[in-house]
């Protein structure tokens, strides 16, 4: 008797593990399924799935962006990565771009089951990894090496916890009919900033409406003060601003000598910088890569009159690397909260690995990592300059980036934008600005 008993129930508890291992596989695969209506794309990920020791169960991966229709290269990114991983789907979330930090935080601390994040900014970053939202991927066999120096300028108490995907340095452009028609020599991909001056100067002439500017400083801050940080010995949230002084000065003789166009009247003017180097108004310009696309449409739709040009390297101190730049970074990272890690790790290792600079190139954006494939690819844009000079002014040997890591970084920047405005308007003496940055920021560093 109690052998028949000893069976019936252990076949009662065979029935009932059967039957909860099958609602469990119904409650995974319900889970999965993107809403109707959205944007999810099917992908897969092999091993990479929610449930260990399985490489058939769908995974959905929903993944917080900005400006899903304004943006080229989302969608190729997904829909490579859904070639190789059938099992996964990519649900994107737009949370728009005009507050996208705060909203992403918003949807983090609420009860959204968001899996990878883009990371805007480095102000934004260092809100997300104080409050403990992203999950390390310093141990995650990452090859720092590609990123041109910018994984360890976002490491934080020696982790990092997003890869940069985007990431546009300064170069200079610069017109060659002008430089042809002042009979003076192009530019190099190995300039100090004295040479720079030089050949500013060099190229500089008429009056007027005829006038040819040497050289433009647009009025953001970052684009005549941060020559200064190149040497890598300051950056700009340290506190203290005295080796600013010798960069500012050099602008400024710039500026009076009439090499460059008057700060105070651009800004009053609301002059875009586009619209000088068209115009063929300015022999050289720094300005970001970001413009490379742009300056290309403006000129097949006549827009733009510099139709013969190139792009060198950033000039650099004396005694630093040709190479040396400043730069910004866009990054994607895992949600430290989702329960899909090892999927949401693969498709960020993917977006922000080789394979995915090579895919954003391919749309005419920058990637973090520059590849001898990823330069190939951007050089082929129809109507990149076909100078060597200027496909070679695509590498880099050190990116810095115009805005350090640090949690105060917005507050110093609301700082040293106003010192900087008064400085270069000449409502500030050069040492009058810089012992406002001095006093202002140690007082908000504390």
């Amino acid at each position: 008797m109690k052998s028949m008993m000893k069976k019936a129930m252990a076949l009662m508890l065979a029935l009932l593990m059967v039957a909860g291992l099958a609602a469990c596989g119904s409650d995974a695969g319900e889970a999965s399924k993107a809403p109707e209506g959205s944007n999810a794309v099917e992908s897969t990920s092999g091993g990479e799935n929610t449930t260990p020791g399985s490489s058939d169960e769908e995974v959905t991966l929903k993944w917080a962006v900005w400006d899903i229709n304004l943006t080229t290269y989302y969608q190729p990114l997904i829909d490579a990565y859904v070639a190789d991983h059938p099992n996964v789907k990519i649900e994107m979330v737009d949370l728009g771009s005009s507050d996208y930090q705060n909203a992403l935080i918003t949807q983090l601390t609420g009860d959204a089951d968001l899996d990878v994040v883009c990371v805007k900014d480095i102000p934004g970053y260092a809100n997300l990894v104080k409050g403990g939202y992203l999950s390390d991927l310093s141990g995650e066999g990452i090859d720092a090496a590609l990123y041109g120096g910018t994984i360890e300028q976002i490491t934080v108490d020696g982790k990092y916890y997003a890869l940069p995907f985007r990431s546009d340095h300064w170069v200079v452009y610069y017109n060659k009919d002008l430089f042809d028609a002042a009979g003076v020599e192009y530019p190099t991909n190995d300039m100090t900033i004295a040479q720079y001056d030089e050949l500013a100067r060099k190229v500089t002439s008429g009056t007027g409406a005829d006038k040819v500017y040497g050289s433009h400083f647009h009025t953001w801050r970052s684009a005549p003060s941060l020559f200064a940080v190149l040497d890598g010995k300051n950056t700009v949230v340290d506190g203290s601003y005295d080796f600013m002084k010798s960069t500012y000065e050099w602008v400024l003789a710039e500026q009076n000598d009439g090499i460059c166009q008057d700060y105070g009247t651009l800004k009053a003017t609301s002059t875009h910088y586009s619209g000088v180097f068209f115009n063929n108004q300015v022999a050289m310009m720094n300005m970001g890569s970001w413009f490379i696309p742009t300056q290309i449409e403006k000129v097949k739709s006549g827009e733009s009159l510099a139709t013969n040009w190139g792009i060198v390297k950033y000039p650099h101190p004396d005694g630093v690397a040709a190479g040396t730049t400043l730069g910004t970074i866009t990054s994607v990272a895992v949600n430290a909260a989702s329960e899909k890690q090892a999927a949401a790790l693969d498709f960020v290792k993917f977006v922000g690995g080789e394979a995915g600079a090579e895919i954003i190139a391919k749309t005419g954006t920058f990637p973090a990592i520059k590849s001898d494939a990823v330069l190939d690819e951007l050089a082929k844009m129809d109507g990149f300059p076909t100078d060597e000079a200027s496909k070679e002014a695509l590498s880099t040997t050190q990116v810095y980036l115009e805005m350090p890591m640090h949690d105060k970084a917005a507050d110093i920047e609301g700082v040293l934008n106003e010192a900087h405005d008064g400085i270069m308007t000449g409502a500030m003496t050069i040492d009058e600005g810089i012992q406002k940055m001095n006093d202002e920021v140690s007082a908000l560093l504390g």
